[in-house]
């Protein structure tokens, strides 16, 4: 790669852009919009989904996890996760039983956390030596667009009265092209070292809690509407030509915030804050505005911020923890990941005790802001 081709920072930035929809909005995500179809083919539970998000979830911590010391050249990396996101999500389409689903949400778990990890580390260096660093906004919207393309899917399937099997083999098959359109592409590309070992400096210790437990306090806070949101819609408007498009929204703010935010005026932290109380609004606001009105609010406040935070606060550990860096950012995930494996697994919980999500929302919104003034109550030390 060099700078004297004009198209390869665009073939770089395209390619990151469709592993991560496949991987993040296909691998991760698709479940969320399949889950009203397998409630109406199988019978499948709110609590039952919430045990299939959440083994989804402990897979892309394990995944997260794995990546930080793992040894691979990114394009091996790559490779094996796009291959197993899409062999894992069509194989959902097999009437095994749930307990095989289970393990199938795992495995696409650890493999979107892969991608995730190697396609940022390949992506954000070669555009940086290419001197296009400005398109990593056009990567990171490929995960928007992942949510975007499994929603219009299964909108349309719904609206043919399609099954749960048919959305999971279709995206399935989606998921397998794409990697091999993209697979020439990630070509080249270093050995992924290992973090080093040790502990970071004792004068941050504070600082550092406060940035992973407000990413955790993320992770549980923006995985409830991320899980049923196509569910909540359903129990409001049965019509799948309305409820359906629930998915589709929170996808396209999610596309449209990413390229945006890298315009946005003021310091990470703030951006950090203020997509926190937009995204714990979007929560809420299903309690306060009736009807399908307050879901696709929802859809845009919670679809909107929840790449942008994982953006900037990403970049904020990279600032903050120096050399340290990877070990704050690694504790950041981990907190991340398990907000997702007790959000869903709450959600579930307050169904069963209910019969409404009203209290799993309460309470994730007033994490949310809760963690937007512990964002905004100290400067960032600079390591």
């Amino acid at each position: 790669m060099t700078k004297d081709d004009p198209g390869e920072p665009f073939r770089v930035a395209l390619a990151a852009l469709a592993a991560l929809a496949v991987s993040q909005g296909i691998g991760r995500f698709a479940f969320t919009p399949i889950l009203p179809m397998m409630q109406q083919d199988s019978g499948l539970s709110v609590s039952e989904g919430g045990w299939l998000a959440s083994a989804n979830y402990a897979g892309y911590l394990a995944g997260a996890l794995w990546a930080v010391r793992l040894r691979l050249p990114a394009r091996t990396a790559i490779r094996i996760g796009l291959a197993v996101t899409g062999a894992s999500t069509l194989t959902m389409a097999l009437p095994d039983g749930f307990l095989v689903w289970v393990a199938l949400r795992a495995l696409a778990g650890v493999a979107s956390a892969w991608v995730l990890v190697f396609v940022s580390a390949w992506s954000l260096e070669r555009l940086q030596v290419l001197g296009r660093a400005d398109l990593g906004g056009v990567v990171y919207a490929g995960v928007g667009t992942g949510v975007v393309v499994a929603g219009a899917s299964c909108l349309a399937l719904m609206d043919q009265h399609a099954s749960s099997s048919a959305a999971w083999t279709v995206l399935g098959i989606v998921a397998l092209a794409a990697a091999a359109v993209v697979w020439p592409v990630f070509g080249s590309g270093g050995a992924v070292q290992a973090a080093p070992r040790g502990q970071g400096p004792a004068r941050h210790v504070a600082e550092y809690w406060r940035m992973v437990i407000c990413y955790g306090a993320y992770g549980f806070g923006y995985i409830i509407p991320a899980t049923f949101l196509p569910v909540m819609a359903k129990q409001i408007v049965i019509d799948p030509l309305l409820f359906g498009w629930a998915w589709p929204v929170f996808g396209l703010a999610a596309v449209a915030s990413t390229l945006i935010a890298r315009r946005a005026r003021g310091s990470l932290r703030r951006v950090w804050a203020a997509s926190h109380f937009v995204m714990a609004i979007g929560v809420v606001v299903p309690l306060v505005v009736p009807g399908l009105a307050g879901i696709i609010i929802a859809a845009l406040c919670v679809g909107g911020t929840f790449v942008v935070i994982t953006q900037v606060g990403l970049q904020e550990a990279r600032a903050v923890g120096g050399a340290h860096a990877r070990a704050l950012i690694a504790a950041m995930t981990s907190a991340f990941a398990l907000g997702q494996i007790v959000g869903p697994l709450a959600a579930a919980y307050w169904v069963r005790a209910t019969g409404g999500f009203s209290g799993a929302l309460a309470i994730a919104a007033a994490l949310l802001a809760v963690s937007a003034v512990a964002l905004t109550r100290a400067r960032s030390p600079r390591a």
